[in-house]
């Protein structure tokens, strides 16, 4: 069952066109259903071609690095994807022609915009002087992109970051995780700031302070606030 779904947007006197295809596959004969999803997106400034399956990324094409990325974990005998690069820049062309006439075709209608909403998680229990990593969920906003960034005690993190692709929601929204390597001590906090169009200007921002013990978190909208650990 193939099915394709199509939102588009103005970027910056341009659109963002994404296509998904979602694909249910029966496995091995058994009672077992798998949605599969590739996304070929473009806007006047950035571009963007992944494939998932239930939600996770398992490939992605790096345009920078003219090269595609397997994102699965090792398992004995490594999957591999040939020709998916270069078909995904033949959809980058498509996407691209695709963009010109629906500018033309459409005149410029109002920005269709959803918000962000923010989380932040530890990827494990935390222990304070134990490494460990803090997962930041931003969900429901379209269209990409959005920008995030992380402070550690009102500086600015500039490593041990990492960000995935945009992936997409049944909605037709998109999410993204970007997460941080710590290593949490008392009075420690660190912020996970979002900022999207459709919060004109006011970025989200979540901030946690490591504590031994159960995780709770909160999302909010445009203040800070201290969550204990």
């Amino acid at each position: 069952l193939l099915h394709t779904i199509c939102r588009s947007s103005f970027i910056s006197l341009g659109l963002w066109i994404v296509l998904i295809y979602l694909l249910s596959l029966d496995v091995c004969s058994i009672s077992v259903l798998h949605n599969d999803f590739k996304i070929n997106g473009c806007s006047d400034t950035e571009k963007e071609s992944v494939c998932g399956s239930d939600g996770e990324e398992i490939w992605h094409a790096d345009f920078i690095q003219q090269m595609g990325v397997n994102t699965l974990p090792d398992f004995a005998d490594a999957l591999r994807f040939p020709g998916f690069y270069e078909s995904s820049i033949a959809a980058q062309e498509a996407c691209k022609q695709n963009l010109a006439v629906c500018i033309k075709a459409y005149k410029s209608p109002p920005e269709e915009m959803d918000p962000p909403e923010t989380s932040i998680y530890p990827k494990n229990d935390v222990q304070l002087g134990v490494e460990n990593s803090l997962v930041c969920h931003v969900t429901g906003f379209f269209p990409p992109p959005v920008n995030i960034s992380w402070t550690k005690n009102n500086v600015v993190v500039t490593e041990g970051e990492s960000l995935s692709r945009y992936r997409p929601r049944n909605d037709g929204t998109f999410h993204i995780f970007s997460s941080v390597d710590i290593v949490p001590e008392e009075r420690d906090i660190y912020s996970c700031t979002v900022n999207h169009r459709a919060l004109q200007g006011v970025p989200e921002t979540t901030a946690v302070s490591p504590r031994l013990g159960p995780a709770v978190f909160f999302f909010f909208f445009s203040e800070e606030i201290i969550v204990t650990l």
